[in-house]
């Protein structure tokens, strides 16, 4: 197989969430995803584009997040990439410290690592991508 690459922008708006997780769900579906990877990825993509709508564009709807999908023989990548200035992941307390375990919020990134088989960022001068990998095989 070739790679097939899927695309969709939308506007930072909390309520496209469900479109969005819809349209990633259905390439799952398409390159038959495994059901514990696909619930994996829904789970791990929803955190990733609300961070991206709330944090990196500020739920600012005149800003865009791009969603790319690459597929190949072996891993799917998915990229959200939103416009905003970013964040130095390393910056980011550890929520299974002692001090961390009862703040309301600081988990996601580690829940995503958890679920995925990588998790990446890249920053831009434009934006910020979130990077989410899911080996097939």
């Amino acid at each position: 197989m070739s790679e097939k690459i899927y695309s969709k922008e939308i506007p930072s708006d909390p309520n496209i969430l469900p479109e969005a997780e819809e349209f990633i769900l259905r390439v799952a579906k398409e390159v038959n995803l495994n059901k514990d990877k696909y619930n994996n990825l829904a789970l791990s993509f929803s955190e990733a584009l609300s961070n991206s709508i709330t944090h990196g564009n500020k739920l600012d709807k005149s800003k865009k997040v791009l969603l790319t999908i690459k597929v190949n023989e072996t891993k799917m990548t998915v990229i959200i990439k939103d416009q905003g200035k970013g964040f130095d992941p390393n910056t980011i307390p550890d929520p299974t410290k002692p001090e961390n375990i009862l703040k309301d919020n600081g988990r996601g990134i580690h829940i995503m690592k958890s679920f995925l088989d990588d998790l990446k960022f890249n920053f831009t001068k434009d934006g910020t991508e979130t990077i989410l990998i899911l080996y097939l095989k």
